[in-house]
């Protein structure tokens, strides 16, 4: 008679049970924004504790106005180039001219990477003198760009184009040397040969790597800027650098330095975007 009892008894904690799974989504995405401040939170912490420190030592007279402006005087500096219309300007052209270099640098290093690390031929043949290249300096290649293409537009994007392809180069080449052996076999085994091979398996098995040398592209091409805007520059980020150390413009260095930053991190932190969703959908 105590059979019907017992086998009712476990219903609650199975109802239980089916709530509390209903209920788990709705708090993962609600502590999904929570996550994200505490990281945001301590991300700016050390910015404004040396925007504290630079404030200090500027006005209590550790350095004079010359050698160090304070943060006001570098945000009255932006406001004057703000009201002539001339900050919007030398941003613009600065990124466009970054972006131009990056993008071609970038593909030219895609494709000769590839080459290499799926070539040994190629890699005998132009490895030695592209490693000789990567050597160079790029101030190194100013004067010879200035011979050979004047002093337009053609040789500061050309100056930014070299500094790009190295780092997408070298990690491209590196990663598919040292793809899984069995990975490809096995894709060759289902007929995949050629571009089809290498668009299907081998770019996808280096995707992290290959985003890696992106980012690492970007930051040198804005590293490379400021050695293109040398020659013959009137606009960007980089003339504005140089016109305000001749000018003895302290306050207009400082802001072409923390606009350089900001930017080169904003542009970082939206290919950051891009690697984490071609992670998820092809890594």
């Amino acid at each position: 008679m105590s059979t019907p009892a017992t086998s009712t008894a476990p219903a609650p904690a199975r109802t239980h049970t089916r709530k509390a799974s209903l209920r788990t989504p709705a708090a993962s995405k609600a502590t999904g924004p929570d996550r994200r401040l505490p990281r945001l939170g301590l991300g700016l912490f050390v910015p404004v504790l040396l925007l504290a420190a630079w404030h200090l030592t500027s006005t209590t007279g550790v350095f004079s106005a010359v050698q160090l402006p304070s943060p006001a005087a570098v945000y009255s500096a932006a406001a004057d180039l703000v009201q002539r219309g001339q900050l919007g300007g030398h941003i613009a052209i600065s990124t466009q001219r970054v972006l131009t270099g990056f993008a071609i640098g970038s593909a030219l290093g895609l494709v000769l990477g590839a080459l290499l690390g799926l070539s040994r031929l190629a890699d005998a043949l132009l490895g030695p003198v592209i490693g000789a290249l990567r050597a160079v300096p790029s101030l190194a290649w100013v004067p010879l760009l200035i011979l050979w293409m004047k002093i337009g537009e053609d040789s500061k994007i050309t100056l930014i184009t070299i500094g790009a392809f190295f780092p997408v180069f070298t990690t491209v080449a590196l990663a598919l040397r040292h793809v899984d052996r069995n990975l490809v076999e096995a894709a060759r085994a289902f007929g995949l040969r050629g571009v089809k091979l290498l668009t299907t398996v081998q770019l996808p098995a280096v995707v992290p790597a290959v985003f890696s040398g992106l980012r690492l592209a970007l930051a040198q091409s804005w590293l490379f800027l400021v050695a293109a805007e040398l020659i013959a520059s009137s606009m960007g980020l980089g003339f504005l650098l140089m016109d305000s150390q001749n000018n003895g413009r302290t306050d207009r260095m400082f802001l072409a330095i923390i606009t350089l930053a900001v930017i080169g991190k904003a542009t970082d932190a939206l290919l950051g975007i891009a690697e984490r969703k071609a992670v998820r959908k092809w890594a």
